[in-house]
């Protein structure tokens, strides 16, 4: 009898705790729906402040205070943005312009060599006419052109128009200061916030969120940056037109698995056909830059820096950019990779606790032991594998 109670006293805590966070959710997502106008500055306030807080930590660790210490990597990150605004963006915002002056002509050549190779060495394979291929092409540039301005004009009238834009330069660096410089009593006023019964349980939650998230954006930053940098320097010594502008693009868009490498792929090598053809050796050399960046990706750039402990799931993560910034726009991308990871973290929590509890059971666990049958389920390995990939089953463990 007195076990029927305690089970139904914890059922009904159990019932009250789903129904206050998952009201608690609503809530915290209707309002950043709400506010998605104006939030972007914010964000990327926060974001800074949460990189920057292991520099200030080592900093008050050697004798500043936190005020020096904030103020310090302040003017320093101020600095370096500043510098990269004044070399960097011009260089890069000159290529643009003549990429897109220079489009056109590269359509063109494009369709012409399209059309060549159909009518010659690939005539085999097709029997429409030259008006067809001409048709057929125009066709994708045409929705290609419309997609990438359709994508672009969303994300200017999202986040990036005038206020927010000249706010960006403005409140994004007040907002981080004031976060860095107050980072560790937020934390520990939130950490006051939890419920005592279930501190030890938030708290290891928390430190494998913030394992997952760091652990992603530091050393996917990083890869990014190694990628796009090898990119850039490689395709211009092949001596490809607009190399550099190439090379970083997919570099640093490749934080979306596969994605960002093979749209540099495609683009670079679509340059190449028109500038080098038929000179096919330079070519070849433009995708070996590519084929070799990927085998440095895969073999030594992601072992070493992101590892296997992130627990992002490829599929995972492409489907979350993509949710996020289908409701959110540009802020949405910023915030997917940290929700992504703790949305991963809650649910292996979830499915760790359904695989303990009666529910799984089909009897109370305190009835007696688990049948090995039972014990290797392997669906429960499928579903922490959407998560987490290449790590023991759940089952495994118990």
């Amino acid at each position: 009898m007195e076990t029927a109670k305690m089970i139904a006293d914890r059922s009904r805590l159990l019932r009250r705790q789903v129904l206050f966070w998952g009201i608690t959710a609503i809530l915290v997502s209707m309002a950043l729906w709400l506010f998605r106008g104006i939030l972007l500055p914010f964000v990327l306030g926060m974001v800074l402040a949460y990189f920057l807080d292991p520099i200030a930590d080592w900093f008050t660790k050697r004798g500043f205070s936190r005020l020096m210490a904030s103020i310090v990597i302040t003017i320093i990150f101020l600095v370096l943005f500043a510098a990269i605004l004044l070399v960097v963006v011009p260089v890069i915002v000159g290529q643009v312009a003549a990429f897109a002056e220079r489009l056109p002509q590269y359509l063109q050549r494009l369709e012409e060599l399209a059309i060549e190779a159909r009518a010659g060495p690939l005539s085999f394979l097709f029997e429409d006419s030259e008006q067809t291929m001409s048709q057929d092409f125009n066709a994708i540039v045409r929705d290609s052109s419309a997609f990438v301005t359709s994508f672009v004009g969303q994300i200017w009238t999202s986040s990036l128009a005038v206020v927010n834009f000249l706010a960006l330069f403005v409140v994004t660096p007040v907002v981080a200061f004031y976060l860095l410089l107050d980072w560790d009593r937020m934390i520990d006023k939130i950490d006051s916030w939890v419920p005592r019964q279930h501190l030890v349980t938030v708290r290891r939650l928390a430190r494998e969120v913030d394992r997952s998230v760091a652990g992603f954006v530091r050393g996917q930053g990083t890869v990014c940056l190694l990628l796009g940098t090898y990119y850039a320097v490689g395709l211009a010594l092949v001596g490809l037109n607009f190399g550099l502008l190439i090379g970083l693009f997919a570099g640093l868009i490749s934080f979306i698995p596969y994605v960002g490498s093979a749209l540099g792929l495609v683009i670079a090598l679509g340059v190449a056909l028109v500038q080098f053809s038929p000179d096919w050796i330079w070519i070849v050399a433009t995708l070996a830059v590519f084929f070799s960046g990927q085998f440095l990706e895969g073999n030594i750039l992601q072992p070493k820096l992101v590892g296997a402990s992130v627990g992002l799931h490829p599929v995972w993560l492409m489907f979350a950019l993509f949710a996020f910034g289908a409701i959110f726009g540009f802020v949405g991308l910023l915030i997917a990779v940290p929700a992504a990871a703790a949305i991963g973290v809650l649910m292996r929590f979830a499915i760790t606790k359904y695989l303990e509890s009666e529910m799984y059971f089909g009897r109370t666990v305190e009835a007696g032991p688990v049948p090995p049958a039972i014990e290797s389920n392997d669906l429960s390995s499928a579903l922490k594998a959407t998560f987490e990939p290449g790590e023991e089953k759940p089952g495994d463990a118990a």
